[in-house]
C-alpha cells in the first residue's frame, strides 16, 4: 500500500517530473516499488517517469473510488 505521500509523488511525476526532486524520499519508495524509472534525457539529466504497473496500480485505485 503506498502512502499518501507517495501516492502524491506519483501523481507530481506524471504531472510535473522536471519538477520532482529526485532526492525525495517517497520516490526511492516508487523506485524500488517499480512504480517510477528515471529516464535520461539528452541533455544528460535524470528525471522520473512513471512506469505501466504504475498506470495500472493507479487505475485500479481509481475504479475503486
Amino acid at each position: 500500500m503506498l502512502s499518501p505521500h507517495e501516492f502524491a509523488t506519483l501523481m507530481l511525476v506524471k504531472a510535473a517530473p522536471e519538477q520532482t526532486s529526485l532526492s525525495r524520499e517517497e520516490l526511492d519508495t516508487l523506485l524500488e516499488r517499480q512504480l517510477a524509472a528515471l529516464e535520461k534525457l539528452a541533455s544528460e539529466v535524470q528525471r522520473p517517469r512513471r512506469t505501466l504497473h504504475a498506470v495500472s496500480v493507479v487505475k485500479a485505485i481509481a475504479r475503486k473510488h
